[in-house]
């Protein structure tokens, strides 16, 4: 029993003893270093958008996290993406675009911001790409793999159950069908569809501009620019004070 008291005690005097330290250090670093995040202060806020994009929740959480903020009085987004899934990208554009609609949304691309990556860009108000930026790539791509005389090779017989015509549609155990071909040229061209309406609606291109610029070619920011798919050449630092004139907030 007089050793259960003790332990008892002692993890007690641990504990008063770590919870000191944390609470010195955090007096501390109010006093000597200030706060780690802008509070009680307009500002602009900063939301990045990176990697493949799959799913769009981390994202859009985040953004409407600063939005809740009543002192977000603008927000940029940083890109650096290859773009992805159609679905998400379509998802964190509307995002963004509806951000838009409560306060100033102003996009920087950065290394790059191509595809689904570009396709999310299209729902800020502002566009700035580096010269140098790699962009647009405005199309639809599927690509499948014919795996049927490796198997053969490897003497591996694969054996596909399925009910409906296209359930297996893509199967790398055979050629695909003329049909199933047929149907995958109008699925695809349904979402390139899709891209090129969102393009032409929000930078207001004529169907012949959009024809120059929507066939799925990459461009850099000097060309995006020229080919009114951006709005402005400038980094990051530019696209805060934009954001920030927009916002009509003070240069701190």
């Amino acid at each position: 029993m007089r050793f259960i008291i003790r332990l008892s005690l002692a993890i007690a005097s641990v504990s008063f003893a770590l919870l000191f330290v944390v609470l010195t250090v955090s007096v501390i670093k109010g006093q000597w270093f200030g706060k780690s995040e802008v509070t009680g202060k307009n500002h602009v806020a900063v939301v990045d958008l990176s990697g493949v994009i799959i799913n769009s929740n981390p994202f859009t959480t985040e953004l409407n996290e600063r939005l809740d903020e009543k002192t977000t009085k603008a927000v940029v987004i940083r890109i650096n993406s290859p773009g992805g899934l159609v679905g998400p990208s379509q998802e964190i554009f509307e995002a963004i675009k509806k951000a838009d609609e409560k306060v100033p949304v102003v996009i920087s691309m950065g290394s790059l911001a191509a595809s689904g990556g570009y396709y999310a860009a299209l729902g800020g108000r502002k566009i700035f790409a580096n010269p140098g930026t790699l962009t647009a790539s405005i199309g639809v791509i599927m690509e499948f793999m014919n795996l049927e005389k490796l198997y053969s090779w490897a003497k591996i017989d694969r054996i596909t159950l399925k009910a409906g015509k296209f359930k297996d549609v893509g199967n790398p155990n055979r050629p695909m069908r003329a049909d199933e071909k047929a149907l995958l040229d109008t699925m695809l061209a349904d979402i390139h569809q899709q891209f090129r309406a969102a393009v032409k609606e929000r930078r207001k291109l004529t169907d012949p501009e959009l024809d120059v610029t929507a066939d799925g070619r990459i461009m850099t920011g000097s060309q995006a620019n020229k080919a009114k798919l951006v709005d402005h050449l400038g980094g990051f630092e530019d696209a805060v004070k934009e954001a920030r004139a927009i916002a009509k907030l003070p240069d701190d």
